[in-house]
């Protein structure tokens, strides 16, 4: 069953290169139990979908084909990056009744990475179908999907036991609109801020943003180390942005989005 968020289901899902290949093993023998790596099962494909907490207004978050585009665009540049899906995202500013009155949605997996530790986060990224619409939308501002992580930041001078670790990539050359981007490396490129007081407490907030390496020694104050809650690909709430994201990279797996489901492979 298809809703406009959902996905059809499939196994096989990796968020350590070690669990991935214990996970392909597994499956290769019928009626073989997954394998567990520790902070929970990363094969299920079934534990990705639009995180509804954090979705508001009526925006698409889909798996699909394609796309693949623009019209004219080189063929290595208008396939999606992996496989030949993606995922869709379709959002719209000043469509509700709240303030703002823009829409959100965050895709992503609430159970397979719950409690894994955030300062082991070495690689993160994705790519992107950008258009030159979307740079519009946004008039001087970057317009373009985040990546977010929901942490316990486990902070000594905050009492936050709650934050979303957001991730603003920079936009991407005019060279690489309409068409799907090279990868971009969220650990070397863009900013990163934290919601609530523990942006507050550690001084990366959306009007002070900081470098990954900079929110990685800010989060590491010595006491207890901050962990993750879920994990994946936000946008909102600004501007209206349609466009798609393959590829999302976190440490040695790159999720890979079908229009079947989420499959896991080796960072390459």
């Amino acid at each position: 069953m298809r809703t406009r968020f959902g996905t059809k289901r499939r196994s096989a899902l990796g968020v350590t290169v070690a669990a991935l290949v214990a996970i392909v093993a597994a499956s290769a023998v019928p009626g073989a139990a997954s394998a567990v790596p520790a902070g929970g099962d990363h094969g299920r494909s079934a534990h990705w979908g639009v995180i509804t907490r954090n979705t508001i207004g009526s925006p698409v978050a889909a798996l699909r084909d394609g796309p693949f585009g623009s019209f004219g665009v080189p063929a290595q540049f208008a396939h999606p990056p992996y496989g030949h899906g993606s995922l869709g995202i379709e959002v719209a500013d000043r469509s509700t009744s709240l303030s703002p009155p823009s829409e959100a949605v965050h895709f992503g997996n609430e159970v397979d990475f719950y409690g894994a530790p955030v300062l082991r986060l070495h690689q993160v990224g994705f790519h992107v179908f950008q258009t030159g619409e979307n740079v519009g939308y946004g008039g001087a501002n970057v317009n373009m999907p985040n990546i977010r992580f929901e942490i316990n930041p486990n902070l000594g001078n905050s009492t936050a036991t709650y934050s979303s670790m957001v991730w603003n990539p920079p936009d991407v050359p005019v060279a690489s609109r309409n068409r799907w981007s090279d990868y971009l490396d969220a650990t070397t490129t863009g900013s990163w801020w934290l919601t609530g007081n523990a942006g507050t407490a550690t001084g990366c907030t959306l009007a002070t943003q900081c470098t990954f390496p900079q929110l990685m020694t800010a989060l590491n104050d010595g006491g207890a180390e901050p962990v993750i809650y879920t994990a994946g690909v936000s946008k909102g709430r600004d501007f209206m942005w349609i466009g798609a994201v393959d590829g999302l990279r976190i440490n040695g797996t790159v999720f890979d989005f079908e229009s079947g489901g989420v499959r896991a492979r080796y960072a390459r």
